[in-house]
């Protein structure tokens, strides 16, 4: 009858794997190639494209100042009354009710950054107080600057290293759109999972 190894054994081997990785087959190549071709001199043009084919609602701001009228158009015709807001948002609401991301009727965050090739928000839980900003409201409204787009995931995760090092948050996401599903007789469910709108606010400064 064969004796099973003991525990001590099965973590000691456990342990040399982990610090033996397989090495990659091309170590000089990887992560470094550009995959997508040279990136386009207007990366809001391309952004705005591809977040809007997801979905996304689009708004492009010469300054702050713009942005705040567009998004105090934006509250009035929706009739939304209720707001979690990152704290250094809170100049665009001017007036408004802020209150709990469970109370919202709409969350205003930042972000780090928007892809422009896939039209994702990054997100993480360092922002936003937490990771629910951005997913628990049923409107999700992120205000960005232009010198926050880059071509591609590879560019924004070079980025985040370049913010933590490698104390990385614990959650960095990438939000494409409002949340959908067609898991049920692929029929297509906006906002199952998370926001049923997501808005771009894009300013040029």
């Amino acid at each position: 009858m064969k004796v099973s190894e003991s525990k001590e054994v099965i973590l000691k081997k456990i342990r040399e794997a982990l610090s033996n990785p397989v090495p990659l087959p091309f170590p000089k190549n990887e992560g470094k190639k550009q995959l997508f071709g040279t990136p386009p001199a207007e990366l809001d043009i391309l952004f705005a494209e591809e977040f809007t084919k997801l979905l996304g609602k689009f708004a492009f701001c010469v300054n702050e100042q713009d942005a705040k009228q567009q998004l105090q158009l934006l509250i009035k015709e929706k009739g939304w009354q209720h707001f979690f807001c990152d704290p250094s948002l809170e100049k665009f609401l001017e007036g408004a009710e802020l209150t709990s991301v469970e109370n919202s009727d709409a969350s205003v965050t930042s972000c780090h950054f928007l892809v422009a090739r896939t039209g994702a928000i990054v997100l993480s839980s360092a922002l936003h107080q937490g990771r629910t900003g951005s997913v628990y409201s049923p409107v999700h409204i992120c205000i960005a600057y232009a010198h926050q787009l880059v071509f591609d995931t590879k560019d924004a995760i070079d980025g985040l290293k370049e913010i933590y090092g490698t104390n990385l948050p614990s959650s960095v996401s990438f939000a494409a759109g409002p949340s959908r599903t067609a898991d049920i007789e692929k029929t297509l469910v906006v906002g199952i999972h998370g926001p049923r709108e997501v808005y771009v606010f894009l300013i040029d400064q």
